[in-house]
């Protein structure tokens, strides 16, 4: 039998600052319906400008990295992009191998 269920795609969005409307500096995608193949580093331009950009192509924005401030002293150490935004849509699974559910 196979799945007719939606399938989730996930975007993951590091912009420059907090604000959803900031540009986005790094970014990932996962494909749960099948329909793409995305890996890390496969486009030289992010697939939106801004967070906002996302928001009003349909992407839900269901988690926001918390705002910690920096240890005093800390404020120039670079690490981790922290301000990371994840985003979800739901579309069709493509029929295959791939989408058969037990019976």
């Amino acid at each position: 039998m196979i799945s007719t269920e939606p399938r989730q795609e996930v975007l993951v969005l590091y912009l420059s600052t907090s604000a959803l409307d900031s540009p986005v500096v790094g970014w990932s995608r996962y494909d749960g319906t099948g329909r793409t193949r995305p890996t890390s580093g496969d486009s030289d331009e992010p697939p939106y400008k801004s967070g906002l950009d996302a928001l009003l192509d349909g992407w839900r924005l269901f988690q926001a990295s918390q705002l910690l401030p920096p240890y005093p002293g800390h404020e120039y150490d670079t690490s981790f992009l922290k301000h990371e935004f994840f985003f979800e849509k739901f579309g069709p699974a493509v029929s295959g191998e791939a989408d058969k559910t037990p019976e």
